[in-house]
């Protein structure tokens, strides 16, 4: 409970704070002055960003650290610094702070969006030690120091501040300045740093960036928002894929600029592809199966050394990379080089499937994401873990690495009489009972429950293939307008789907468990019911089996931690877009016979009062006329 004298220390600058604000601001500003770590599980929209940085504020300031405030959202970012523009301003503090996204998306050169990222960041670096970038010669001197064109303009920023990523690239356009080098001059300075989390998470951005402006783990609080996603962000940042399609694009390439040396590496590298890929075959082992470092490593070097065709096409891909901006040969020798890393914590898997002309891939896979994590945690001042759905919050502390962390589950403090939470256990979306039938079943429910609701609702499937094969039967069967998530969306149009959505007094939203809807969107007051259709369980393929055979030989929990939880996480993440203030209410219904089974049933968390019945229409109806 927060007391009377930590009230006058912290900064908060609304006029109520919350019952449960009131714990998780004690409970930060304890861990924190502790040097302790503190992974929180708090419900979607009590105000977790002013619960952390109200308490981390004081203390960094009073000992000279830096907060990393770390989110993978840009509307976070803009809800941060929107946080302490209101601290600024209720308390008259200088507060300075350093809003950066990746470089490439702050970059005004022209045409560097469809670059892969690690193409651009080779492209950038060429540039700069050429002296061909006239935004970054305009920021900064040879001496590394800022001109005094980006002294004036960060200090126009400063004043004008707390800035958010979208003021340094307006400022970077018009002055004809690098905005990600304003940012990180921005940040030597600045108490609250907002950023991604591969800025602390991938090695090397991070010994790079954090050299840059002067600061080390060990004087960073480090807040860590929406962390259920920071497991599978740290394994797709260490795990590194090629395939045989890759190799002909960067064949293609180096045939363009005349490297006959080249194609000839690549094609030893291709044969060795295609030779693993036919023991598929040979072995009867259908279309994937685990591969040893060896292998490939020899069936290269039975040709030409490995070291020496890595090095040549590192060599040739740099060149290319130089005259186009990427480069697919510089991709190969990038995996080649990783393909040398560890066993530890790793799986290798080979795969293969035909599209028009047969595809063979290789992955070496993180598994574990303590790998990453751990080092950061050990060296950080102070970690503040906190997301909606972090629970349990043992499984976090386990996987990420942490040796001592407070762990805290704070309860839903909004009304339950304006939440439903309801497991209707008539339809499934198991693999082996899909059919039309069962389709069209899934599609009645859906659609009796969407029209007997008076406003909005949104209905999330596991796949976009499910969505469509049931979505189909909805637009049959519903009275309502429908609206669709599609795979391939660009911002701008899933922003004007939402706000044509947002509009309508009665109509159904379709997205899936894993997209941009299902986690990324707040609708207050407009979702009177969201309902979760089946479970969004990893395809079980030889990457889900290593998952749980690692965390199986760890934990003694690799069913859980490896396969269930996280989909349980999901649907947690779905539910949460119905909920979003103490005035808003909702009912949310869990689709499929599966969560009425004791394994799923245990995993909802205990405050939710979960209600099991084939009777949804009456007990939806009972709900909204209460």
């Amino acid at each position: 409970m927060l007391t009377e004298e930590l009230q006058k220390e912290i900064y908060f600058p609304y006029s109520k704070i919350r019952s449960i604000q009131s714990d998780m601001i004690s409970d930060v500003y304890s861990s924190i002055k502790g040097k302790k770590h503190i992974i929180m599980h708090a419900p979607t929209g009590i105000g977790k960003t002013i619960a952390v940085l109200a308490p981390a504020l004081p203390l960094a300031m009073k000992n000279k650290l830096t907060i990393f405030f770390l989110t993978s959202r840009q509307t976070q970012h803009k809800i941060v610094v929107d946080t302490l523009k209101h601290i600024k301003q209720k308390f008259g503090i200088e507060l300075e702070c350093a809003d950066i996204i990746g470089k490439k998306w702050m970059c005004l050169q022209n045409g560097v969006e469809a670059m892969a990222s690690s193409s651009f960041h080779e492209y950038c670096k060429d540039l700069r030690e050429k002296g061909s970038c006239e935004f970054y010669i305009n920021t900064k001197k040879e001496n590394l120091q800022p001109t005094l064109e980006a002294k004036q303009s960060l200090e126009e920023l400063r004043i004008m501040g707390p800035c958010n990523v979208q003021d340094f690239i307006e400022k970077g356009r018009s002055k004809k300045l690098c905005p990600y080098e304003l940012s990180v001059i921005a940040a030597d300075k600045a108490k609250v740093i907002i950023a991604d989390y591969y800025y602390i998470f991938n090695p090397a951005i991070r010994d790079s960036f954090l050299f840059k402006i002067k600061k080390g783990l060990e004087n960073i609080i480090l807040v860590i928002d929406e962390a259920h996603n920071l497991p599978n962000r740290i394994r797709e940042l260490l795990t590194h894929k090629t395939s045989s399609l890759i190799i002909e694009f960067a064949k293609k390439e180096a045939r363009k600029y005349g490297y006959e040396e080249s194609v000839t590496n690549l094609e030893i590298v291709e044969n060795a592809l295609f030779k693993l890929g036919k023991s598929l075959d040979n072995e009867g082992l259908g279309n994937e199966r685990t591969i040893s470092k060896n292998e490939l490593v020899d069936e290269i070097s039975s040709l030409k050394s490995y070291d020496a065709v890595l090095t040549e096409l590192l060599f040739i891909g740099e060149d290319i990379r130089e005259k186009q901006k990427k480069s697919f040969v510089l991709a190969i020798a990038k995996f080649l080089e990783s393909w040398q890393g560890p066993d530890a914590g790793f799986g290798r898997i080979l795969s293969k499937e035909m599209d028009r002309k047969l595809k063979v891939s290789l992955a070496y896979r993180c598994l574990d994401p303590s790998i990453a994590a751990r080092e950061v945690i050990e060296k950080t001042y102070s970690s503040v873990l906190m997301s909606g759905t972090l629970t349990p919050t043992s499984m976090y502390k386990d996987i990420l690495g942490f040796g001592d962390a407070a762990e805290k589950e704070y309860k839903n403090p909004f009304p339950k009489k304006n939440r439903l939470n309801l497991i209707v256990p008539k339809t499934t979306t198991k693999f082996r009972e899909r059919s039309s039938a069962q389709f069209m079943e899934i599609a009645n429910v859906c659609s009796r429950i969407a029209d007997l609701v008076n406003g909005n609702s949104a209905i999330f499937f596991p796949s976009y293939d499910l969505m469509e094969n049931i979505g189909e039967f909805i637009r049959i069967e519903s009275k309502k307008q429908i609206f669709r998530e599609k795979s391939a969306m660009t911002k701008e149009e899933k922003e004007k789907l939402l706000a044509v959505f947002r509009s309508h007094k009665g109509a159904v939203l379709l997205g899936t468990s894993t997209g941009s809807f299902g986690e990324g969107i707040d609708m207050p007051n407009v979702l009177k019911a969201v309902i979760i259709v089946g479970l969004p369980l990893q395809k079980p393929d030889i990457e889900a089996k290593l998952l749980i055979d690692y965390y199986d030989d760890k934990f003694g929990k690799g069913f859980e931690y490896g396969y269930f939880l996280p989909a349980i996480t999901k649907c947690l993440q779905n539910a949460g877009r119905c909920i979003r203030s103490e005035t808003d209410k909702g009912a949310i219904i869990f689709l499929d016979e599966r969560y009425a089974s004791r394994s799923y049933y245990q995993c909802f968390p205990e405050d939710w009062d979960m209600e099991v019945s084939l009777d949804y229409e009456d007990v939806l109806r009972e709900f909204f006329d209460r």
